[in-house]
């Protein structure tokens, strides 16, 4: 009897020769042992590929395109031209133009102007022109009309009128200099909103900047851990390292995979941040300089003090609303003084529309001259109104008091202001170097203890350690130089520009 056995193999035969029931049962026995085998075998191979896929990272853990989480931009055609290069100065720019709150600011400046303008224009003399037909319905027994005011049946009037109004207001000027007070008050405001424009647009763009740099240092330490990760598993194949080094490393290694994807949310974030404020529709197809390794001097404290005193915009305010209630307390009393007005007319009045003609109710008298003139003259002068104009006087005497006293609360701010934001930027100054000496020093410490695993006098958790210090390190380095710039540009909104 003949037997024949198939391994896992499909090109290889086992044959087996016997003749009998001995050879019966031998065949069986050496089948048995044959299917036995190949369990043992299947069994191996699986636990071989359950320890290489506990052991190796993962496709799904590579940072490859494929891997990775992919994050919704925007709908348009964003990529299809160039990338616009931006610095800093170009994205304050253009925020100024699409910003609405600025916009708001400037516009109402430029409404204080012309209200300036009106009330300037008030106090001037006013003319105007008029031409009138008075056609009177007649009697048919006088020549004067219906009308006993008109002297003829046909009137015309046409007057050059010249009309000025000398109320207290005018001829004190209080309504112009309040109108002043609140044009200069508007710029002061407007140019707060530049200045906090500014600071907005300086985090927002340094933020990306940051952002930037953080998701490089992110891909650069997932590469580090990746390339510890083999390493250690390399050292474990040859038996020259622990598995346990190999399961740190790869714990390292998640992490910063992790960290990487995170920063790559944070960069598209910040994008998005800055786009909103500087495109009048949302546009990503843009790139910023990243200028934060420039050094930007701070200016002594003395410096800083005198261009506060003269350029602080809030402390501008607070002396043009005084400046406004003073004028209010100057109207309040000019109250009780006496108006006056005035009217000059120049042109015709009279039966026909021309400069001779007969007058109407006494046609015997001729051609007479109809062009002249005729002034009104008038006063008035308040007498008695149940106390109003005082009221209105202790009304304005009270605004008055208010003005001072912001006044001096602007002046207290300034200064608390000014203290606080100096002392911010030169505690930023001084975290920017002691965080890039720190960042150097990490970098040093991992290199050497790099070596000394390598030399087998270091562990993997030191390795690991050092990595992650590496990273905190320049992620601080890069956090201490946006907030130094952050620092300057709200210092300069209590200073100005320098």
């Amino acid at each position: 009897m003949t037997y024949s056995a198939r391994t896992r193999e499909p090109n290889q035969v086992l044959h087996c020769h016997g003749g009998g029931s001995a050879g019966g049962i031998n065949g069986l026995v050496y089948r048995v042992i044959l299917f036995a085998t190949g369990v043992i075998l299947a069994i191996a191979g699986v636990a071989f590929q359950t320890r290489a896929q506990e052991t190796s990272p993962s496709a799904e853990n590579q940072p490859t395109q494929e891997a990775q989480v992919q994050l919704l931009q925007p709908p348009g055609a964003n990529n299809a031209t160039a990338p616009v290069t931006i610095t800093l100065e170009d994205a304050i720019e253009r925020a100024r133009k699409n910003d609405v709150q600025f916009l708001a600011a400037v516009n109402g400046a430029k409404s204080a102007h012309e209200d300036r303008l009106q009330a300037r224009n008030a106090i001037l003399p006013q003319f105007s022109y008029t031409t009138q037909a008075l056609l009177t319905q007649g009697n048919g027994k006088t020549p004067n009309g219906r009308f006993v005011t008109n002297d003829g049946v046909h009137v015309y009037r046409s007057w050059a009128v010249t009309h000025e109004d000398l109320s207290p207001a005018n001829y004190l000027g209080t309504t112009y200099n309040r109108a002043k007070a609140a044009e200069a008050v508007a710029n002061a405001t407007a140019e707060i909103a530049k200045r906090g424009l500014t600071v907005a647009v300086t985090k927002l763009y340094y933020a990306m900047a940051n952002s930037q740099r953080k998701y490089s240092t992110a891909q650069e330490a997932l590469d580090t851990a990746k390339t510890f990760y083999n390493n250690t598993q390399d050292a474990e194949r040859v038996g020259q390292a622990a598995h346990s080094d190999v399961i740190q490393a790869e714990i390292q290694y998640r992490q910063q995979e992790q960290a990487y994807q995170e920063a790559s949310l944070a960069m598209e974030s910040a994008r998005l941040d800055l786009a909103v404020l500087l495109f009048p529709t949302l546009n990503e197809n843009f790139s910023v300089v990243d200028d934060l390794d420039n050094p930007v001097a701070l200016p002594p404290f003395a410096e800083a003090e005198r261009m506060a005193a003269h350029e602080n915009p809030e402390l501008r305010v607070a002396m043009e609303e005084l400046r406004s209630a003073n004028s209010e307390v100057t109207a309040a009393k000019g109250a009780f003084l006496p108006a006056f007005f005035m009217d000059t007319d120049y042109g015709i009045e009279a039966n026909a529309f021309a400069l001779h003609s007969s007058n109407a109710a006494e046609p015997q008298k001729g051609p007479l001259p109809n062009l002249g003139y005729f002034i009104t003259v008038g006063v008035n002068v308040p007498v008695w109104d149940w106390g109003t104009l005082r009221s209105k006087l202790h009304q304005s005497e009270l605004k008055q008091e208010q003005a001072r006293v912001e006044l001096s609360q602007a002046h207290k701010q300034l200064l608390s202001n000014l203290y606080g934001s100096y002392n911010e930027a030169n505690i930023a100054r001084t975290a920017v170097e002691e965080s890039r000496h720190t960042a150097e020093l990490a970098a040093e410490s991992l290199r050497l203890i790099n070596l000394r695993y390598h030399a087998g006098a270091s562990t993997a958790l030191e390795v690991v350690s050092a990595e992650t210090t590496l990273t905190q390190a320049r992620n601080a380095y890069d956090d201490a130089q946006v907030r130094y710039r952050v620092a300057l540009a709200t210092l300069q909104t209590v200073t100005g520009t320098f």
